[in-house]
């Protein structure tokens, strides 16, 4: 019998906890979508709309997760955040209402907070308070492995099963997570809560936090399209009919060991360099499927947007948490904010977008230019941040 670590079994809670709310409540929308479309007869605005449903409800979560301050309040916010990933994916079998389909949806992404936010800060406290790396690499892994599951299992059952069924036997497996996600991570106790109270901020300043909060609104919009229509994009794509799902796959292979790897690099030439590199390679992956519409190219470019779509955020939290060891969800929140005021923006325009060009394709070329904005911006924090560090030196 094999005895799990108390550090296994905690980050093993923070991947399941991704796997349930980002993973499965989340994402399984995205290879879902041209199900749905096909068999429910929902329409391209309204697939953006449902999408936008699913941020509002993120920044929603986001301005709760800025707002509370004790470790037992965000451990309570965690565990509801659980049981409404259950209950979103649940919501979406058993109704064709487009309205209805709109709040199950608000609630998946009111959840996604518990896994991408609330998680992260428990878990990070419970690192720094053991002298551990304060690096998230390893608990963003669990959106990569999510991708690659959700997409799999359409690709598997989507013969078998219709859009109901497969939303009920995702909610099933929903249980399953949700179990392991809140057995294995520990409530906080108080030798937890003294060590927190004690730690030392360092928090950046006004200007340099200003120029961040706008480059990572930029980063949501690269991120949103993609990742929420890429799919279908695919799939509108000559000669790649059928492959959505599989590409949708390929960016959560690459998403899962990509945030490990890019905190080894963030160690060696510091996070905002690594963030001026992500962005660019971000940009590269957004266009190269509508650029050069072949399997190999749009297969690569997903690859490149795994790769880089949730490395980007696992390290702008990571940083938040080295500015505020105390109380890592305070700068946590306000900068999933701004990204969550992007991915509500991002489905909509897209929407609109495909409405009057008959494709989601046009969306990618509007992300590709927002990320490239964001990659000068992240350039300039970095000119301002070696200003900064002169100044403190001379």
């Amino acid at each position: 019998m094999v005895v799990l670590s108390e550090q296994s079994r905690v980050m093993g809670a923070g991947i399941a906890s991704l796997l349930l709310t980002i993973g499965i409540a989340r994402f399984a929308y995205t290879p879902l979508l041209p199900i749905m479309q096909s068999q429910t007869g929902l329409g391209l605005a309204e697939g953006g709309w449902l999408a936008s449903g699913i941020y509002l409800g993120y920044l929603c979560g986001a301005f709760i997760a800025a707002s509370v301050k004790s470790l037992a309040t965000k451990d309570l916010f965690y565990r509801i955040g659980l049981l409404l990933a259950v209950i979103s994916s649940a919501g979406m079998a058993i109704t064709e209402n487009f309205w209805l389909w709109m709040f199950f949806r608000f609630l998946a992404g009111l959840s996604g907070t518990a896994g991408m936010l609330l998680a992260s800060a428990l878990i990070l406290n419970w690192r720094t308070n053991r002298q551990l790396r304060p690096e998230l690499g390893v608990h963003f892994s669990g959106v990569g492995i999510g991708v690659v599951f959700t997409a799999l299992l359409v690709e598997v059952v989507g013969d078998l099963f219709d859009w109901r069924q497969q939303w009920l036997l995702l909610t099933v497996i929903s249980v399953v997570l949700a179990f392991i996600a809140w057995i294995w991570l520990p409530k906080p106790d108080d030798n937890a809560k003294a060590k927190q109270a004690t730690a030392q901020d360092s928090p950046p300043s006004p200007g340099f936090f200003r120029l961040f909060l706008v480059a990572y609104f930029c980063a949501g919009i690269g991120y949103v399209v993609s990742i929420t229509f890429i799919v279908a994009i695919i799939e509108e794509l000559p000669g790649l009919q059928g492959l959505g799902s599989w590409a949708f796959m390929i960016m959560g292979v690459a998403a899962a060991p990509a945030c490990i790897l890019w905190d080894i690099v963030a160690r060696h030439i510091g996070y905002v360099m690594t963030l001026i590199w992500v962005s660019v390679i971000h940009v590269v992956g957004i266009l190269l499927p509508v650029l050069i519409p072949t399997f190999t190219f749009a297969f690569i470019g997903c690859a490149l947007f795994g790769a880089t779509f949730i490395a980007l955020v696992s390290l702008v939290l990571t940083m938040s948490g080295r500015y505020f060891p105390s109380r890592p969800a305070k700068m946590m929140g306000k900068m999933t904010v701004a990204y969550g005021f992007a991915v509500i923006l991002g489905p909509a325009m897209t929407g609109l977008l495909a409405e009057k060009t008959g494709s989601y394709a046009s969306g990618l070329y509007f992300a590709a230019v927002v990320m490239s904005l964001g990659c000068v911006l992240f350039i300039g924090l970095k000119l301002l941040e070696r200003k900064e560090q002169l100044a403190a030196t001379t």
